[in-house]
């Protein structure tokens, strides 16, 4: 099984993107702090691309797509038959896009107003919000670029070409890098709108990158007229439901902005977005890389009649993801505050904004293995074509994080959006995991049900060293930036090195584990 191997290579270009990812968050946490233009950046105008890569790059068209052109390329007509499928999708799909980019411009106000809740709490003058409202404006074209770009990733992916994708967010972070690095302007305002110009520069790239891929991968599309034929109408009819199921995490921290800005002083939605955003560095590693590679390898198994081969892939996959998860929320969970400080206290970002998005870190990270397992169980239900039962769960659990926040912001403040954040997904991935057990298509194996309990030990143990060791590298974390840096890397070199060490002494793996997956990389 190839698993851990395009892991490593997904999971290695998504940490270089997501600490460019970082880098990015830092400087613009120098240039533009915590007030009114990074809440109207961070908020909306970045949220909305956001949230579209994660429906539709990293979930709703892939869940769809992948498995119909797996069976297409299957089939008698062999790959040119999922060819001739990809090219009738983007015949429709392109003329949709350009109109619904248009009409979302056309419509920025009312959209910035409904992601922001008017940033009521914040009383903005006429100017301000019409700022933020130029910000959207200048944003909402990357929606397209993204979504072409995953219909030639989805492509590649089942072609077994997981790297060229994972490799695309790259370019994005990049061209906002240099955006902030040599365009930042005189104010924060003239520095959020440098971002917003970055962004659709970004997907630009993105998408070029993806172009030139496909070719060389031998790729060839061409545009045809639109035709909604039946496998078509069978795409969109499986997109809808997917993109509620697969981006119900984002959804809820949509509705976690909205009424953050409506309810929360200025600066919250910052704290919730750079908080996020180092939520996501794990997430992005392990749960994107994890469901971008089992959705194909689940589809092609069970197209083959491989129930087996299938159950045991995502066992692996439960187990490789709660490896990977579990010591980030327990460092997140104790030592968060200094890790943002690291990363964000300087410049316009003081003190007080790192201990506040500490707080909010913290909160976000009690749900981080399940923001994670519902990427690893998903794709059992999309393989099988089903999409219809997560968008049920994926509902029930925004309704339980719609109601959490109005309950915890009036008494928590800014961490109440978070901790409803995780707790809506814990929610949503029990009712995942019970239903495929149900109709029999899970069963935890033995090596799972051992590994859990020793693997959670393992990652307190790391937790109770961090929290002793952290006196002694708080006062580099305020330091000059090199010095950040090395403390950042002490600390996380620490952890992990502990994690692995407690790992074999709580017996959740052992010397034969390793021995057998290094024969296994050398026999692949």
């Amino acid at each position: 099984m190839k698993l851990v191997k395009a892991l490593g290579s997904v999971g290695g270009l998504t940490l270089a993107s997501r600490v460019l990812a970082l880098v990015r968050d830092s400087l613009a946490a120098r240039y533009v702090g915590a007030g009114f233009a990074s809440d109207a950046f961070n908020g909306v105008a970045f949220r909305l691309p956001n949230m579209f890569r994660a429906l539709f790059a990293e979930g709703a068209f892939s869940a769809a797509f992948i498995p119909l052109f797996n069976k297409k390329a299957a089939g008698e007509g062999g790959l040119p038959a999922g060819y001739d499928f990809a090219e009738r999708a983007l015949a429709v799909l392109l003329p949709v896009l350009i109109l619904f980019t248009v009409l979302l411009i056309a419509a920025a106000w009312p959209i910035t107003w409904a992601l922001s809740g008017g940033f009521s709490r914040q009383n903005p003058s006429a100017e301000q919000f019409a700022f933020a409202v130029t910000l959207s404006r200048i944003t909402i074209p990357y929606l397209a670029l993204i979504s072409l770009a995953s219909l030639l990733g989805g492509i590649l992916n089942s072609l077994d070409k997981f790297w060229v994708n994972a490799a695309a967010p790259i370019l994005l972070n990049v061209a906002m890098i240099a955006g902030l690095w040599f365009f930042h302007g005189a104010d924060e305002y003239e520095t959020a709108r440098v971002q917003a110009m970055s962004v659709t520069i970004g997907g630009a790239l993105q998408l070029l990158w993806l172009i030139w891929a496909c070719k060389r991968a031998g790729v060839s599309m061409k545009l045809k007229r639109p035709r909604l034929d039946k496998d078509v109408r069978e795409l969109l009819r499986l997109i809808v439901p997917a993109a509620a199921g697969a981006g119900a995490s984002q959804i809820n921290l949509l509705i976690s902005t909205a009424l953050s800005g409506w309810l929360l002083a200025s600066g919250s939605i910052t704290y919730i977005y750079y908080a996020d955003r180092l939520n996501q560095l794990p997430l992005g590693l392990i749960g994107i890389g994890l469901g971008t590679i089992l959705l194909p390898t689940i589809s092609r198994m069970l197209s083959k009649g491989e129930d087996a081969a299938a159950m045991e892939t995502q066992n692996r996959g439960i187990e490789l993801a709660l490896f990977l998860t579990l010591p980030a929320t327990v460092a997140f969970l104790i030592v968060a505050e200094p890790i943002v400080r690291g990363l964000f206290q300087y410049g316009r970002f003081t003190a007080e904004d790192a201990m506040r998005c500490g707080w909010a870190l913290s909160a976000f990270s009690i749900g981080l293995p399940s923001y994670v397992l519902v990427k690893v169980l998903t794709p059992g239900y999309y393989a099988r074509g089903d999409t219809k039962t997560p968008v049920r769960y994926a509902m029930l659990s925004i309704v339980i994080n719609i109601v959490g926040n109005l309950a915890m912001i009036p008494t928590l403040g800014h961490i109440g959006p978070p901790l409803a954040t995780a707790l809506s997904s814990t929610v949503n991935v029990a009712m995942l995991y019970t239903t495929l057990v149900k109709r029999g298509h899970f069963a935890a194996d033995a090596g799972l049900r051992r590994r859990i309990p020793r693997l959670a030990v393992a990652a307190l143990i790391m937790g109770v060293a961090l929290w002793a060791g952290e006196d002694l590298l708080d006062p580099w974390l305020t330091g000059a930036m090199f010095q950040r840096y090395v403390a950042l890397a002490l600390l996380v070199g620490a952890g992990v090195a502990l994690y692995g060490l407690a790992s074999f002494v709580t017996g959740a793996y052992r010397l034969s584990d390793l021995k057998a997956l290094m024969r296994r990389k050398s026999s692949t």
